[in-house]
């Protein structure tokens, strides 16, 4: 298990890391040695709430899959291992941001003094308008 919050944990299982050539920097080395991760995460099997796995999806944007996989590329560094910790990091960011629960909106209304702005606004457009009109029935 690897613990995201004091209250989270995902299941080791529900992550599948794939090792690739990566672009960038490295030389001849990248030719030759797949550093660049990805780093595929199933929410559905990874014991997360249904909430927080639905925040998840959303905050994944193009990352999410069609099969409903959360794909993350890193191949910043040169070696495996410090874009495997930088995928995992990444992932955990991400699902970090998904456990907190939106803060609920609070409907409001406009006070009496931002009417009254608004239409005297609304007023003095009108006003502009309203002598370009004039000006071109003259014409």
């Amino acid at each position: 298990m690897i613990r995201i919050t004091p209250a989270i944990a995902i299941d080791e299982k529900a992550i599948v890391e794939n090792f690739v050539r990566a672009s960038g920097p490295g030389g001849q080395n990248v030719n030759k040695v797949a550093t660049a991760v990805q780093l595929r995460f199933d929410p559905a099997i990874s014991g997360l709430p249904n909430d927080v796995q639905t925040r998840l999806r959303a905050l994944a944007g193009r990352r999410l899959t069609q099969q409903g996989d959360v794909l993350i590329t890193a191949q910043r560094f040169r070696t495996q291992e410090r874009n495997r910790q930088a995928a995992l990091d990444s992932l955990t960011l991400l699902i970090q941001r998904a456990a907190e629960p939106p803060v609920p909106r609070v409907a409001t209304r406009p006070t009496a003094a931002a009417k009254r702005r608004r239409l005297q606004s609304k007023a003095h457009r009108a006003r502009i308008k309203q002598t370009r009109s004039a000006a071109a029935d003259d014409e």
